[in-house]
């Protein structure tokens, strides 16, 4: 799975197409035909990353802050494009990861019983 996550492998044949840009699914495998939008990633890695980031962005900066004091600039110079690079890198991983993990485990929708079950 680590695989299929750092390297955007196709989790049933190993290909390098799970992605079609930065951040978005390919529809499907050209290789195998894995058909992508069957799984449903939705936004739990940007919800978990947010806070995840958020935190450890707003640790550091105040570790700067009172170690050091430096003008507002300076915080905004080194934290905005570390926060934006760290969303982008990680969102990927973290979407990847979760496919296969869905794919790996045959996660599928899930259903409610009806009174006669």
């Amino acid at each position: 799975m680590a695989q299929v996550a750092l390297k955007g492998l196709c989790p049933r044949c190993g290909a390098r197409t799970l992605f079609g840009s930065l951040l978005g699914f390919a529809d499907w495998c050209s290789v195998c035909r894995l058909d992508f939008a069957q799984f449903n990633v939705g936004d739990g890695p940007a919800a978990f990353l947010t806070l995840i980031l958020g935190a450890i962005v707003t640790g550091l900066a105040v570790w700067l802050e009172l170690a050091v004091g430096p003008p507002l600039w300076v915080h905004m110079l080194l934290w905005i494009p570390f926060t934006a690079a760290g969303v982008v890198g990680s969102l990927r991983l973290a979407k990847a990861a979760l496919l296969a993990s869905e794919y790996r485990n045959a996660a599928r929708e899930g259903k409610i019983a009806g009174p006669e079950a």
